[in-house]
């Protein structure tokens, strides 16, 4: 059974909200803009440099009139989704023309302030550049890198759907050989050692009952998938009788901690699949978890065949538990693939230390609901074995 899929989670960057950025400024912002105004003017007029005032008036008369006009495009952005690409070409020819219209109003503006400053030292040509090059680092420079981050962001946002998908569909198998081959031994069972028939069926009607859920969900814990764990290594160790010994190890201070529903189970099956069947002595399976500050650490030990370096990490179950880590958690999570010092295979998830109440109620009931579902599958499994002696 494989691992489900995260939710994406990235935010979405338009033009609207671009522009919104260039455009807005805490108060906090504009009274230090307002107080280095008027300190500026104040220097200016006392040290009698009263061309650069005239100059400085006219630029940011540009300014405010450039971002004017970038807020009015923004109103008139389309707001569908669809046509987001669209929008983008409105913000390009919004900012076309506030950076024609800051310039243009700082001519006038400094037309207007240098006869009254009785300083105009400037033509219009240098004013109108000089607008033109400040609206130009101000306003375009800005917008190009937020387009820039609006495409990584979609394109972040694709490949998260597409892991998704991928994982969803992966999600929505239960494994075949895994039930023909449960199916095909508790039929051996039934006629053979028939009490290994019913613990047999009970493990596997309890592990469908936990497993099952955790396909259409984002989130369980770490008791649920522990639970789930222990039911499918009771189910391997009656396969293999006296060759696999197993032990879940779940702290019950950390059985609410969050989890990804059924990434566990890729690292435990990992384990019998390479571990166990690889093998043909004796082997043992370990799952335990501990807190590190403020990390959940699981670890999945075996001491059966172990891994060539050369492939270490290179199943597509590793693969895709590596790909849902990144999509889900980003730097925050991580997982490795190594041997241990007394030469066992270590499988060690490292995730981000969070708390699911609505997931601890509702793994109880899950709980409640197998162990219900365990004692009634004892009885219906006594005709079964009658039946098959």
């Amino acid at each position: 059974m494989t691992a489900g899929a995260a939710s994406p989670v990235v935010a979405e960057l338009g033009p609207a909200q671009a522009l919104l950025r260039l455009g807005g400024c805490s108060w906090r912002q504009a009274s230090a803009s307002a107080a280095l105004l008027l300190l500026l003017c104040v220097a200016a007029w006392r040290m009698r440099t009263l061309a650069w005032l005239a100059l400085f008036g006219a630029l940011l008369a540009a300014l405010a009139v450039g971002t004017a006009v970038l807020m009015l495009v923004r109103l008139v952005l389309p707001t569908q989704r669809a046509a987001q690409d669209g929008g983008w070409w409105w913000a390009w020819g919004g900012l076309a023309a506030a950076l024609a219209a800051g310039a243009g109003s700082a001519v006038l503006v400094y037309r207007g302030l240098a006869p009254l400053l009785g300083s105009r030292s400037l033509a219009d040509g240098q004013v109108f550049g000089s607008a033109l090059a400040l609206c130009t680092l101000l306003l375009a420079v800005p917008l190009a890198v937020l387009r820039r981050q609006s495409q990584a962001l979609q394109l972040a946002t694709l490949k998260q759907a597409a892991l998704a998908a991928e994982l969803k569909s992966l999600q929505a198998q239960v494994e075949p050989h895994f039930l023909y081959n449960t199916l095909a031994n508790t039929r051996y069972l039934a006629r053979h050692e028939p009490a290994k028939a019913v613990d047999m069926l009970d493990h596997l009607i309890a592990y469908l009952h936990t497993a099952l859920p955790d396909m259409r969900t984002s989130v369980s814990t770490l008791g649920r998938e522990c639970q789930l764990a222990e039911h499918y290594l009771a189910l391997m160790a009656i396969r293999f009788g006296e060759r696999m010994s197993y032990e879940v190890s779940c702290p019950e201070v950390l059985r609410a901690a969050a989890m990804p529903p059924l990434m566990l189970m890729s690292l435990v099956e990992n384990a019998v699949r390479h571990g166990v069947e690889a093998k043909p002595g004796a082997v043992s399976v370990h799952v335990s978890a501990a807190v590190h500050g403020d990390s959940l650490h699981v670890l999945v030990a075996d001491s059966g065949a172990g891994l060539a370096e050369a492939v270490f990490g290179s199943g597509v179950g590793l693969r895709n538990v590596r790909e849902r880590l990144a999509a889900q958690y980003g730097a925050r999570a991580g997982f490795e693939l190594r041997t241990g010092s007394a030469g066992q295979t270590e499988a060690e998830l490292r995730l981000p230390l969070a708390w699911q109440e609505a997931a601890r109620a509702g793994a109880d009931a899950a709980a409640l609901a197998v162990t219900g579902i365990a004692a009634s599958s004892g009885a219906a499994a006594a005709p079964l074995t009658e039946m098959a002696a």
